[in-house]
C-alpha cells in the first residue's frame, strides 16, 4: 500500500563532492574549499529543487596517514567550519534547512545551545544540529586529550550533553517575551526557567539567554548503529542516518529504533530514517558507468590506497597495485560495513589485483552507491521508501554541483511524476517540512499537567 507521506531529501556536502577526485572534475570549482558562493550555490539548486535540507559533514580535525595521498585529497584538509558556514548560508536562504555538525566530546552544552539556537532564529526555524560522539582519534589530539575515550564513555557523556542543551533550549517559555513598551516589561519573569543541572559530567545553572527557538527547538539529526546509539536516537533523534547498504538490513534498522521510541513517549513518525546513498545518474546507463569511471580514471594510485586502506584500518601504503592484495594486512573484523567487507574479501579470494581491488571499491561508493538511469534511481528510492527501509535518502553526490544538477535534473522529474516528491515546501521551518511536530516546552507541560 502506497504511503501517505513524501520522501525526504537532503544533499550531503563535502566540499567537491563525496569521491576523493571531484575536485579534478573539470566542472568543479577548484577554489571552492574556501569560497562561499560554491556552496551558496549548491544550496540555491538544492532550495530550488525543494530538498529538505543541506548537510554539511565535518570532523574538527585534518586527515592523517599517508602524507602523498593527502595533498592530492583535499576535502578534510581545507573546509569551513559548519556553525559559520550554515549561518552565512541561511541568511542567503528562504526554505532549505540546514546540518552541520557539534561533537559532544569537544563542546559544552551551553555553547551548543546558544550557537543552535542563534542560528535558528536567524534562520527563521531551519536549523539542525547533527550529534555525534566523534570516532576518530586525531580529533581527540587538538581538544587536550590523548585521543578518544572509550565508545561506553562517549555515549554516555553524549546523553547527559542532548539532555542538558534540551533543558537549556527549555528557559524561555514560548510566550515569555511581552515586548510591552507602556509597562516596560520585555519578558515575564515566571516563564524564564533556570536549569541548575548537576550530573555525572556536567554542572550547568543556565538559563539560556535567548528566547526559545522559532520550532521549538532546532531539529535533532544522529548517526550511529550501536545499540547505544539507537537507543539515544529513539530518545532523542528526528532525523537518522544510515548507509544504504542493504534493502533488509536498512529495514531492521528502520524497525529496530522506532519501535524503541513508544517507551520514550514519542511517536515512530517524529523520526525520519534517511540512509546516505551515493547517486550516479545519466540518461542512460552508459552515460552514467561513463561518469563514475571518470573519477575512478581519475582516482591517483596513493589516494586509492589510503581510501582503502582507511576503511580496512590497514597501511597499504608502498604495496604493489599489479600484485594480490597482502593478505598479512587484512583485518580479522571491519569497523564500518561488514556486508563491504565481506565482499572485498570474496573479491580478493578470487584472485584480483590490489589495483582492481581499489577500483572495485571505489565504484562501490563504500556499499551504498547506485548508477543508472532516473528510472533505476526513481525505482530504488521507491521500493526502499514503500518497504519502509527509508523514509528519505541523504543524497551524497560524487562531484558538486555537477551530480546534484544531474539528479535535480533527470530523477526529481521522475519522482514527482510517481508522486513521491513534493512540488513545494509545505512550511518554513524545516521541522514543518519533515513534518515532524512541536516540542511542547517542558515547563509548560509541567504546568498543564501533561
Amino acid at each position: 500500500m502506497a504511503r501517505d507521506e513524501k520522501l525526504k531529501l537532503g544533499t550531503f556536502v563535502y566540499t567537491f563532492g563525496f569521491n576523493p577526485a571531484a575536485w579534478l572534475h573539470p566542472d568543479s570549482d577548484v577554489n571552492g574549499a574556501n569560497d562561499i558562493g560554491h556552496l551558496l550555490n549548491v544550496a540555491k539548486i538544492s532550495e530550488a529543487a525543494k530538498f529538505d535540507f543541506m548537510f554539511v559533514a565535518d570532523s574538527p580535525a585534518s586527515a592523517i596517514g599517508d602524507a602523498d595521498a593527502l595533498s592530492r585529497s583535499p576535502t578534510k584538509m581545507n573546509r569551513f567550519e559548519p556553525l559559520t558556514l550554515i549561518t552565512a548560508l541561511s541568511v542567503l536562504t528562504e526554505r532549505l534547512g540546514f546540518v552541520a555538525t557539534a561533537s559532544t566530546s569537544y563542546y559544552e552544552p551551553y555553547n551548543v545551545a546558544r550557537l543552535f539556537a542563534s542560528i535558528d532564529h536567524m534562520s527563521g526555524g531551519r536549523a539542525c544540529w547533527n550529534v555525534v560522539t566523534s570516532d576518530h582519534d586525531e580529533t581527540g589530539y587538538n581538544f587536550n586529550m590523548e585521543g578518544l575515550p572509550p565508545h561506553a564513555l562517549r555515549y554516555e557523556r553524549g546523553a547527559e550533553f542532548v539532555d542538558v542543551v534540551f533543558g537549556l533550549w527549555d528557559s524561555f517559555e514560548p510566550d515569555a517575551l511581552l515586548l510591552d513598551r507602556q509597562s516596560g516589561l520585555y519578558y515575564d519573569k515566571t516563564k524564564l526557567h533556570t536549569l541548575d543541572h548537576k550530573g555525572k559530567h556536567f554542572q550547568v545553572r543556565g538559563p539560556l539567554n535567548i528566547a526559545a527557538s522559532p520550532q521549538g527547538r532546532p531539529v535533532i539529526a544522529q548517526a550511529g548503529g550501536s545499540e547505544a546509539g539507537m537507543e539515544l536516537a529513539a530518545r532523542t533523534a528526528e532525523i537518522v542516518f544510515s548507509l544504504a547498504s542493504n534493502l533488509q538490513r536498512n529495514q531492521a534498522f528502520y524497525t529496530n529504533v522506532k519501535d524503541r521510541m513508544p517507551k520514550f513517549g514519542r511517536s515512530p513518525d517524529d523520526l525520519k530514517m534517511m540512509p546516505g546513498v551515493v547517486v550516479n545518474v545519466g540518461a542512460t546507463r552508459a552515460e552514467a558507468q561513463a561518469r563514475v569511471d571518470f573519477l575512478i580514471d581519475n582516482l591517483h594510485p596513493d589516494v586509492g590506497r589510503w581510501m582503502l586502506g582507511e576503511f580496512l584500518e590497514t597501511d597499504l601504503s608502498g604495496a604493489p597495485l599489479d600484485k594480490p592484495f597482502p593478505m598479512e594486512r587484512l583485518p580479522a573484523e571491519p569497523k564500518g560495513s561488514k556486508a563491504l567487507f565481506e565482499e572485498l574479501k570474496d573479491y580478493i579470494k578470487q584472485g584480483h589485483t590490489l589495483g582492481h581491488l581499489i577500483r572495485h571499491y571505489a565504484e562501490k561508493s563504500t556499499g551504498n552507491g547506485i548508477t543508472g538511469t532516473p528510472v533505476e534511481i526513481a525505482d530504488f528510492m521507491e521500493e526502499w521508501f514503500e518497504a519502509r527501509a527509508a523514509d528519505g535518502f541523504i543524497l551524497m553526490f560524487p562531484t558538486l554541483p555537477a551530480s546534484l544538477n544531474d539528479f535535480v535534473e533527470l530523477v526529481v522529474p521522475e519522482l514527482r511524476r510517481r508522486g513521491l516528491f513534493r512540488e513545494e515546501y509545505e512550511g518554513t521551518t524545516l521541522r514543518e517540512n519533515l513534518g515532524l511536530s512541536m516540542p511542547v516546552n517542558r515547563y509548560v507541560a509541567a504546568r498543564e499537567g501533561k
